[in-house]
């Protein structure tokens, strides 16, 4: 699965410029052009990364990076032509995980890119437990490989599918509230439970050799969803 870089950036020739650069280095990206279309996309579609410029046209970056922090900590890499050492200050201290200011390397942008995508924690991860799940050869999932396998057979997900998997794996034994699951995934746009429904039961049918008496995923009725620990001679 490709890693997914929301573009948020309001000039075009930019944007097309780095969409292109990015695709041709095997990312998935998403162009948008507004500070709400950003809000909007970051919940919907679960990127892995946000590049984020400072000046658009309805709300300025800053606005934007501090409404994400509100609910997710997904990095956010800053580019932009502002170069003041007090807005570098400014965005690292909202929370931004880098600052590349314009005009940009290619090359030094790329590494921030690499460096930005490898494993990022959550209010639900624990960085000193990397997610590796093996059962028997039958499902393998590996969140630093971005790998995973059902029957050696690569399994393709979406966003959402690919996230909710590795929190449940990477709390494996726990139950995860159905609260915590939608804001983890779609912040303050979480609406109710279906949704979350929706993409369980299609990462169930994905995965479950019989999705209706699901092996790995496990319901808590009216609490929230459980990953096995161990599955027959699996380890985590």
């Amino acid at each position: 699965m490709k890693p997914t870089i929301l573009i948020v950036e309001d000039e075009k020739p930019i944007s097309d410029f780095l969409c292109a650069k990015l695709e041709a280095s095997g990312y998935r990206v998403i162009p948008v052009f507004t500070g709400q279309e950003a809000l909007s996309l970051a919940a919907s579609h679960c990127p892995d990364l946000i590049l984020l410029d400072l000046g658009l046209s309805d709300i300025d970056g800053m606005e934007v990076l501090g409404q994400l922090r509100g609910w997710t900590t997904l990095p956010v890499i800053i580019v932009s032509a502002r170069q003041a050492e007090e807005e570098i200050v400014t965005a690292l201290d909202r929370g931004a995980n880098d600052y590349v200011t314009k005009p940009f390397s290619n090359s030094v942008l790329m590494a921030r890119v690499r460096t930005a995508l490898r494993p990022a924690t959550s209010r639900l991860s624990d960085p000193a437990r990397p997610v590796q799940f093996f059962d028997g050869g039958k499902l393998c999932i590996d969140h630093e490989k971005r790998l995973i396998l059902l029957d050696n057979q690569p399994v393709h997900l979406t966003p959402a599918e690919h996230k909710i998997l590795m929190l449940l794996a990477q709390n494996a034994g726990k139950v995860i509230t159905y609260t915590a699951l939608r804001k983890e995934l779609w912040g303050p746009y979480a609406g109710d439970n279906r949704t979350l429904r929706v993409n369980m039961a299609n990462l169930r049918r994905k995965i479950e050799s019989n999705p209706a008496d699901p092996r790995y995923i496990l319901t808590e009725v009216g609490v929230g969803y459980r990953m096995i620990e161990n599955g027959g001679d699996a380890a985590i």
